[in-house]
């Protein structure tokens, strides 16, 4: 196949648009979503060989309504709102890129943990109000130095959180359910722990698992109670990681100082307790989003297509549903 179609079923940029447009082969056709519901991205889906995902959900029944798709390709690692099991069944391929989003992520995640130290929304709305009280500040305000910062999950995004640490003046621990190697360890400055002693230790938690069975709710009520007095939560992997509700009894109490929130359960999370919080810094999912970065994503992307036009194997980090050949 010289020429295929390619749906595009997210409600992307036109800068983002023109990213894929430049990383895509002359004689690929993009197939465009033309609204933000799942009727519209069926049109875009119905010709289409191929597709690209970034956060639209991907159901049976959008799948089914895509009966030449042979292979999608998620522009960033979680798959948990694509149905892998129709995929499966229907001889859809899937691949995810695995370190696709690490430097954006991470950069986001400081961005998150210090305007959680600094009360940055609460400091911003009293500037804009002619507000000019330093000393309401001093007496509210954290810093990062000297505190113990606990990160959870220690692939390519928590080793980028790392090395961004590095020159802060605090002391990392990590958990991940396989534990890293001594020269890592080592590498990166972190010292490994259970993940109850990691919650009981650190002055910042900052996540970076997958949502999967195993890791669903993985923050309950008993392991927020864990955590450290004071301390600030920060999640820029999955909502489905944290229970909110309970959070949102920890914030309002005190128990937890703050946090900086750019993934929640159900997105976009209309009528969340978290967004009237004044002790939450919230972000709309896009962690991962920089012109930037997505130039190489699509590149990686579209490098991906090409190898399952070619008959070629994919790499098996980034492999989650074997295309059909």
């Amino acid at each position: 196949m010289s020429s295929l179609t390619l749906g595009i079923i997210d409600p992307f940029h036109p800068a983002i648009l023109d990213e894929i447009r430049r990383a895509a082969p002359n004689d690929w056709t993009l197939s465009v979503t033309e609204g933000p519901t799942n009727e519209a991205r069926a049109v875009a889906l119905a010709g289409a060989d191929m597709a690209f995902v970034m956060a639209t959900p991907m159901p049976r029944t959008l799948l089914e309504a895509a009966p030449r798709l042979r292979f999608i390709q998620k522009l960033g690692a979680g798959v948990d709102r694509i149905d892998s099991a129709y995929c499966a069944e229907a001889g859809i391929g899937l691949a995810r890129l695995q370190a696709g989003n690490n430097i954006p992520v991470a950069e986001h995640t400081m961005l998150l943990m210090l305007a959680a130290c600094r009360n940055l929304p609460w400091l911003d709305a009293q500037t804009r109000a002619g507000a000019w009280d330093k000393e309401q500040v001093r007496g509210r305000n954290l810093q990062l130095h000297g505190k113990t910062v606990g990160i959870v999950g220690f692939g390519a995004i928590g080793r980028q959180v790392a090395r961004l640490l590095a020159g802060w003046g605090v002391t990392l621990v990590y958990y991940d359910p396989v534990r890293a190697g001594a020269e890592d360890e080592a590498e990166f400055g972190a010292a490994y722990r259970d993940l109850d002693a990691l919650l009981a230790e650190a002055d910042v938690v900052t996540l970076h698992l997958p949502l999967l069975p195993q890791t669903s709710n993985l923050l309950d009520a008993a392991r927020l109670d864990a955590m450290k007095p004071g301390a600030i939560l920060v999640n820029a992997a999955r909502g489905g990681l944290v229970d909110e509700a309970a959070l949102v009894d920890r914030l309002r109490s005190g128990h937890i100082h703050a946090a900086g929130i750019d993934a929640f359960a159900t997105e976009p999370p209309l009528g969340s307790p978290l967004l009237d919080l004044p002790n939450t810094i919230v972000t709309p999912h896009c962690a991962g989003g920089t012109v930037e970065n997505f130039a190489l994503v699509a590149e990686r992307g579209v490098a991906n297509i090409q190898r399952v036009l070619a008959g070629e194997p994919l790499d098996l980090a980034e492999l989650v549903v074997p295309p059909r050949r």
